[in-house]
């Protein structure tokens, strides 16, 4: 498999900036086999069945941008960190511009919140900052911003609306630095609508970092290696999926995260509890132990994204998925539009 085999052109304008309104307003191509239909997330109640499990990723993203400024001397400089996660002392994070920082420099954000930087790399570095704990993050949460997309971060900058918009509504445990996008189409009133019909939930969680974004750079995409990201399937989860399995129902992960996670967790041939990092890479060939149909908006050309839904669907069936997805001007990535594929 060749990294250009899962390249395509897609119209700048069907790139989504902002999110539908409300949520369930957003559209959803249904693939069922070879068969293509044009819905909307608030059809999703009639689409699911009575049996089926959704499983959500129920983490949280943190406002992991930040801007402020480096003291050396009397001369300030401004300096813009993205957080990427907490190391065995500190944050990892990358800084722009990074040549420019040393170590046992202080970086200010806020009155409140400032950072030292302990050690650097060729492509990042770490800070400790000067809070722990609640205090920490209730200074961040003032002084950060939502770390948006490249694709969207270019075009406008974070904002108040991006702080409810880029956040699900069942985010619990905080640690992302992306948010699982395909579960930002689900409000209250559709979980309720569709527990009602008999559907059932099971909530795991994977800490989405910003590796996510990062190109795949090699030809021969069998030899990419993923970034790392914390997760955790606790055993009240995986008995709730492994029973819906031997009863016959679909275990349906929203997002490729809560998919990777599942799948992680299946790798010794069923469901069992998991807790720790995942590096699992997904691509044609692969065999799913768990998923039965995914839930997932529209992904980057090249991306590793892309690859594990031609895992699921085959990729000759999402080259036509996405022509269909483009002719009829879905919105694509992180605030676009949803598809709900089943194999």
């Amino acid at each position: 498999m060749k990294l250009s085999d899962f390249d395509f052109d897609l119209p700048e304008g069907l790139i989504a900036t902002r999110p539908a309104r409300p949520r369930t307003a957003a559209r959803l191509l249904l693939a069922e086999g070879d068969s293509i239909r044009d819905l909307h997330v608030r059809d999703l109640v009639d689409v699911f069945r009575p049996g089926d499990r959704l499983v959500l990723n129920n983490t949280r993203v943190i406002p992991a941008r930040l801007f402020g400024h480096r003291r050396r001397g009397e001369a300030e400089a401004k300096v813009e960190i993205t957080l990427l996660e907490p190391a065995a002392e500190g944050w990892r994070a990358l800084a722009k511009p990074l040549r420019k920082l040393a170590p046992g420099e202080t970086v200010v954000f806020s009155e409140r919140l400032s950072a030292t930087v302990s050690a650097k790399g060729e492509a990042d570095l770490r800070l400790v900052f000067n809070l722990t704990g609640e205090d920490f993050d209730a200074a961040l949460a003032e002084a950060g911003a939502m770390p948006l997309p490249p694709y969207i971060a270019a075009k406008r900058p974070a904002d108040a609306q991006d702080r409810e918009d880029y956040q699900t509504v069942f985010a619990r445990h905080a640690g992302a630095v992306a948010a699982p996008t395909a579960s930002l189409h689900f409000d209250a009133p559709l979980l309720a609508a569709l527990a009602a019909k008999g559907v059932t939930f099971t909530e795991v969680t994977l800490h989405v970092g910003a590796g996510t974004f990062l190109p795949v750079k090699v030809e021969d995409v069998t030899t990419h290696r993923m970034h790392a990201e914390w997760g955790e399937v606790t055993p009240e989860a995986a008995a709730a999926i492994a029973a819906t399995k031997a009863a016959g129902g679909r275990v349906i992960p929203v997002g490729t995260t809560a998919l990777r996670l599942i799948e992680t967790a299946a790798q010794g041939g069923t469901i069992a509890p998991w807790r720790g990092p995942t590096d699992i890479f997904i691509y044609p060939g692969f065999t799913f132990r768990v998923t039965d149909a995914l839930m997932t908006n529209f992904h980057l050309p090249k991306s590793t994204l892309l690859m594990l839904v031609s895992a699921l669907m085959g990729k000759a069936r999402m080259d036509r998925i996405y022509a269909h997805a483009i002719a009829e001007g879905y919105r694509f990535f992180s605030y676009g539009d949803a598809s709900l594929l089943i194999p």
